[in-house]
């Protein structure tokens, strides 16, 4: 995977966006790679109705990543602006044939780009389930300038039948 075209996704690519989301995350084909919540959580992960908004919305984009002379996607991750110098960095996939090739952290240096250039922010989060012990140890690692701190959010909890979430934050710039 030496050359990526990297570009924002338009509404035409909504359906794309959750077909590649699902495969990481969940069912038997998201087991081929390392991000699979298929034995952690039900449902889905996303729908065209979420990934629509999140086109749409101001100070958000979903970053996609494919092959120069491929149509089908490779990776993809949202970003959106949250406040002054904060860039929330979500629903991040990556085929999962292709993980553990160096791809995810292509996708995490070049959202790290936009977000310093685009928005001028200076630290990144993301919500991670706090049993991905794996997934928080890979981001502090990817992070390209420092690495990642955690804190509890009170977004899901295990009363309600949801894992407990942390959010990450590392310094981009």
């Amino acid at each position: 995977m030496h050359e990526l075209l990297f570009r924002p996704a338009t509404p035409a690519d909504a359906e794309a966006v959750v077909a590649l989301v699902e495969s990481a995350y969940r069912g038997d084909a998201s087991r081929v790679g390392w991000t699979t919540e298929a034995d952690l959580l039900d449902g889905r992960r996303t729908d065209v109705e979420a990934v629509l908004a999140l086109i749409h919305a101001p100070d958000s984009m979903i970053l996609l990543v494919q092959p120069p002379a491929a149509q089908s996607l490779l990776a993809c991750c949202h970003l959106a602006r949250e406040g002054m110098d904060i860039a929330y960095f979500g629903m991040f996939a990556v085929r999962p044939g292709a993980q553990g090739r160096g791809v995810g952290r292509r996708v995490l240096a070049e959202a790290e780009r936009i977000a310093r250039e685009t928005w001028r922010c200076t630290h990144m989060a993301m919500t991670v389930i706090d049993v991905r012990a794996e997934l928080i140890a890979g981001m502090s690692v990817a992070a390209t300038t420092a690495p990642a701190s955690t804190s509890r959010s009170p977004m899901a909890t295990r009363a309600s039948g949801c894992p407990g979430a942390l959010i990450c934050a590392s310094s981009c710039c």
